[in-house]
């Protein structure tokens, strides 16, 4: 992958217009390069991402690039529609792709195809992988897309590892969160509080946790997000379960929220995802207040030093985690100051984010 010096300009391309954790992520990297004095464009489809671009960054306008939750032949046919999405992608950032003065950062997975279909320069893009592959739909984007890419970035060891066994160029950089924060106290909740943060979709376990807080009874649950576009079903289901006896009146959808706000009146977070993710913000974010993170434990930032590691998909073993966590004053203090103390040595955004950014585009600081 050729160095930066004849980069003029930067491409961020996003296969969604929701902006979560892997926008996040993207949005902190297009601030930092209009710092640093490149001209910027990101192409994305319509939505609260675009809506959050700085000013001064141009943006190309395409089609959703992936999937949204759709179930039966409604998947189907929505398949056939991101073909076609992939397609009218690559017709609009075939340009860019060609011109070596411009470097495509590609921020997700399933916009790989569209990076190809673009015949690219000299696989010219760099993706920055937030996934670890689980799926063969995310292993096919994968493999399509490798005639553009020319270097990956992943931001975990777990991220990487699959990407190298399949001959990626691989490095890694992590993710960070804004550092040092004020923590949050540690008290004695009557009842317990614990919660889960993130857009509402299926494969994070919503579900499980609710079936692990029905066998609490002394457990409040909070749940902050909003459902993806398509999901509107699955977040229907996780009320009406919630309107069960077991649960009922003790299970609060928050909506939309300011995390590192909510978060501290928590007394554990949870990640609950029942496929593997990258590297969660929410986690770091917790860690970095002190709040206690009960998470599964394919996650690329799972550590039972410094949170309680559960299996994915297993309600009764999240239970029993829970249960733990807020029933030991003493467990909750070490995790307390042991989650803090690995964001400041690994995940401070002040250090991180630079380093990304530099890999990126295959610099060295």
């Amino acid at each position: 992958m050729r160095g930066s010096d004849d980069v003029r300009e930067l491409v961020f391309v996003a296969h969604t217009g929701q902006a979560s954790g892997a926008e996040n992520v993207m949005l902190a990297l297009v601030d930092m390069a209009l710092e640093r004095g490149y001209r910027v464009r990101v192409a994305c489809p319509d939505g609260p991402l675009r809506e959050r671009l700085p000013a001064g960054v141009e943006h190309i306008g395409i089609a959703p690039l992936g999937l949204a939750g759709e179930r039966g032949l409604r998947r189907l046919t929505a398949a056939l529609v991101m073909l076609r999405n992939w397609i009218g992608a690559a017709w609009r950032l075939r340009k860019p792709l060609q011109d070596s003065r411009i470097r495509i950062i590609v921020n997700s997975t399933m916009a790989l195809p569209a990076m190809a279909l673009a015949r690219p320069h000299r696989r010219s893009a760099a993706w920055l992988v937030h996934d670890i592959l689980a799926s063969r739909r995310q292993y096919g984007a994968a493999w399509a897309g490798r005639a553009a890419v020319g270097h990956a970035i992943a931001v975990s060891e777990t991220a990487a590892a699959p990407l190298r066994r399949r001959g990626f160029d691989v490095d890694v950089a992590f993710n960070g969160v804004t550092w040092p924060v004020e923590p949050a106290p540690v008290v004695e909740r009557t009842p317990p509080v614990v919660g889960i943060l993130g857009v509402v979709t299926s494969w994070k376990g919503h579900h499980v946790l609710l079936e692990a807080v029905a066998g609490l009874p002394e457990v409040r649950l909070e749940i902050a997000g909003r459902a993806l576009p398509g999901d509107a079903a699955y977040l229907a289901e996780l009320r009406e379960r919630a309107e069960r006896p077991d649960l009922a009146g003790r299970v609060v959808f928050l909506g939309q929220v300011d995390a590192m706000t909510t978060m501290r009146g928590w007394d554990a977070v949870i990640s609950a995802s029942v496929l593997p993710e990258a590297g969660q913000l929410v986690v770091l974010e917790a860690m970095s207040l002190g709040v206690p993170v009960i998470a599964t434990d394919h996650g690329g930032y799972a550590d039972d030093r410094v949170m309680v590691c559960v299996p994915p998909d297993d309600s009764a073993a999240l239970r029993a985690a829970i249960e733990r966590v807020t029933g030991d004053p003493r467990l909750r203090s070490r995790l307390h100051e042991d989650g803090r103390a690995r964001v400041a040595a690994a995940h401070d955004r002040s250090r991180t984010l630079p380093r990304m950014l530099d890999a990126l585009l295959g610099t060295t600081p």
